[in-house]
């Protein structure tokens, strides 16, 4: 068994509470279980719990067995001090306080539902896609719904945290920040991360400096990532090396190890070096991307936002010396609207957040809700098992149900694990 268990019957209050006492004889009456405490420290505050005739106001700690409180050191940990009940499946030992008082122990391994138990372990074992595989269908629809509402929510915040920390670091430049978060979505998971540090590399001030120039920027760019470190037989990367000279000198820039980017298993349209010609191409038409994402009404307006023209050298290659069709290699709708689920949306979020302006929150979620959903093996795979998404919000919502709680196995925290153990 795991602690998660005596947590989740604790927070449910789903165990019995006949003749309820601790190990020392002790009646306990539980007018307020706490509130579930998800970082450092006691696992629930600010209980309210009668024991005997004292009513105490504290905190609530739970272990599987009580010698596991001087296994973690709390002993000597001062967030300690104020648990008034010591949960644990068994005593082993008594815990006593600093001043040597015995902190009230309720033993729960013959309360706690053997049904329960036997549920809550076969899920923790179960080797399916996801743990509840045969016993989803039963959950009533209501249930999933309510619960993927939650999720994508939750997915947005979880985004919105990570920017938040990058624009700590750039020192709260929102521009800034979005283009980073821009060039990871351009590179999707492939090469989000050569994308992102490219950027670091590149700050945008200094891309802004040659915006009169789309060969500059391309020169900038190109050469910062390490790309066009190699023989080239073609005059135009040649004339990318010799102006990324110049400017490498000027700036005292250096440039990314080129084995950084990859293109094995990759559609040519998803090369790094087309998607970083058409981030120098999208700055080249436009400046304050992050201020105008933030102000479009619509997909519509986005979708506008990033229609975007190359330069003719990418119109017939997809990498350099390597020479294609002749074909226009602007930013798919599909593209678009990845750059909106995975940037703007979470942008839009936190600039709410940090705004105090719930209507930038709204409009996130709007958008999410408004978008295809997209297309991936997780989707199909919750499709085959009867959980169809018909936008993006569900999407999203079945990508954190999948990642965040199902391959963790964190049933109890699962408002569908919960329906399936009632």
């Amino acid at each position: 068994m795991k602690e998660d268990l005596l947590h989740y019957v604790w927070r449910m209050q789903r165990f019995s509470r006949t003749s309820l006492a601790t190990t020392s004889n002790q009646a306990i009456e539980i007018l307020q279980p706490g509130t579930y405490n998800t970082h450092s420290g006691p696992d629930f505050l600010n209980a309210r719990i009668r024991i005997g005739d004292t009513l105490w106001a504290g905190n609530v700690e739970m272990h599987l067995k009580a010698s596991d409180w001087f296994l973690h050191n709390h002993q000597a940990d001062d967030a300690y001090n104020n648990v008034i009940l010591h949960v644990v499946l068994e005593e082993d030992q008594p815990v006593p306080r600093g001043n040597g008082e015995l902190i009230p122990c309720l033993e729960m391994k013959k309360r706690i539902p053997k049904k329960l138990a036997a549920h809550y372990l076969r899920l923790l074992h179960e080797a399916s896609w996801i743990p509840c595989q045969a016993q989803l269908p039963e959950v009533h629809e209501l249930t999933r719904n309510l619960w993927l509402g939650r999720l994508a929510a939750e997915r947005l915040e979880h985004k919105a945290q990570a920017l938040g920390q990058e624009l700590k670091n750039n020192n709260e430049n929102w521009e800034e920040s979005f283009y980073q978060s821009l060039a990871r979505s351009f590179g999707a998971k492939t090469n989000a991360e050569p994308m992102a540090l490219l950027t670091h590399n590149t700050p945008l001030l200094l891309l802004a400096k040659h915006r009169s120039r789309l060969f500059q920027m391309e020169a900038l760019l190109f050469g910062q990532s390490g790309l066009l470190q190699a023989a080239f037989e073609e005059e135009y990367p040649q004339s990318l090396q010799r102006e990324y000279a110049f400017l490498q000198k000027k700036y005292r820039l250096t440039p990314l190890p080129a084995h950084s980017w990859k293109f094995m298993r990759l559609r040519p349209a998803n090369f790094p070096t087309i998607r970083i010609a058409q981030l120098a191409a999208l700055y080249y038409r436009s400046s304050n991307l992050f201020s105008k994402a933030m102000a479009a009404h619509d997909i519509r307006e986005l979708e506008n936002l990033f229609e975007l023209k190359l330069s003719n050298y990418w119109w017939a290659h997809y990498a350099f010396d390597k020479a294609s069709a002749w074909k226009p290699k602007a930013l798919g709708k599909s593209t678009i609207h990845l750059i909106i689920i995975n940037t703007i949306a979470p942008f839009l979020f936190l600039y709410g957040q940090r705004k105090g302006d719930p209507r930038f929150q709204e409009k996130a979620l709007d958008l999410l809700e408004k978008l295809q959903p997209e297309s991936n093996a997780i989707i199909s795979r919750w499709r085959e098992l009867g959980m169809p998404a018909d936008s993006a919000f569900h999407t999203q919502a079945l990508l954190q149900l999948k990642n965040e709680y199902c391959d963790h196995k964190r049933c109890l925290e699962c408002a569908i694990g919960n329906a399936i153990l009632q």
